[in-house]
């Protein structure tokens, strides 16, 4: 008998609150905040019966803002050897993760860890990959071919 007054209780409970839920007594006009503004659920849009305004370009709601050029490489950046590869020349150095080494800003992915190691100046060859994905967090990935001591 307790179990059943019990589960009773608590049923009744849950009708009452569900039946308050969604109910301030105001119809559909937000309630204002205790800083007496109204709560925002999405961004304001233009008003397209009004003449004359439009989002500005740029704007990140606007897609069809102007896109702009990605930045320019460093002059010291890789040069395209003829064979159709990309060469990166410089000091390896250690990633913020374990196992990730950096060329510059590249990130080396591949090649020989005898000859790639934090300290060690070499000319590697591959190619960038931008849309590989890693867990070192850092660097452009690039795809090493080949490696020798620079």
């Amino acid at each position: 008998m307790r179990t059943l007054r019990l589960a009773v209780s608590a049923l009744a409970v849950c009708v009452a609150l569900s039946a308050c839920g969604g109910q301030d007594g105001t119809g559909d006009n937000p309630t204002p905040t205790p800083t007496g503004a109204q709560p925002v659920t999405s961004p304001p849009s233009p008003d397209p019966s009004t003449p004359g305004v439009s989002p500005t370009p740029g704007d990140p709601v606007d897609p069809t803002g102007p896109v702009l050029p990605p930045p320019p490489r460093p002059s010291n950046g890789p040069t395209k050897p003829p064979a159709g590869g990309t060469t990166l020349t410089g000091t390896v150095t250690s990633g913020v993760e374990p196992n990730c080494l950096l060329l510059d800003s590249y990130l080396l992915v591949g090649g020989p860890r005898d000859l790639l190691k934090p300290g060690t100046k070499v000319t590697v060859t591959g190619k960038v990959q931008r849309d590989l994905l890693t867990t070192c967090q850092q660097g452009t990935p690039f795809l090493v071919e080949t490696a020798r001591p620079g």
